[in-house]
C-alpha cells in the first residue's frame, strides 16, 4: 500500500477533528465512556477517509501499475529499425 501524501492526512486530520466536534455537539455526551466511543468512531472515519482518498488518487495517476510497461530487447530492436541497436535514456549522475 503507498504511503499517504501530505494532503492526505491533512484530509483524514480534518476529518477526524471536525467529525469529533460535531459528534460531541450533537451528543451532548458527558461520561468519560461516551467521549471515548465518539472519538474513536472518529478516529475510524478519519482512517476510511484517508485510505479512500489513497485509492481514488492511485486509479486517477495515469503512471499507476496499469501503465504500459516499456518496450526492451527484441521489440526495442524491431520498433528502431532492423538491427539497431536501442537507445537507452537514463540519467546521468555526477
Amino acid at each position: 500500500m503507498p504511503r499517504p501524501s501530505a494532503a492526505q492526512v491533512c484530509l483524514g486530520s480534518f476529518t477526524v477533528v471536525a467529525s469529533t466536534v460535531a459528534l460531541l455537539a450533537v451528543s451532548g455526551a458527558d461520561g468519560v465512556l461516551a467521549v471515548a466511543v465518539l472519538v474513536v468512531f472518529a478516529l475510524a472515519l478519519g482512517t476510511v477517509v484517508t485510505v479512500l482518498s489513497l485509492s481514488a488518487s492511485s486509479m486517477a495517476s495515469p503512471a499507476g501499475p496499469l501503465a504500459a510497461p516499456a518496450t526492451t530487447g527484441a521489440a526495442a530492436e524491431s520498433a528502431t529499425g532492423a538491427g539497431a541497436p536501442a537507445e537507452r535514456a537514463y540519467a546521468r549522475q555526477r
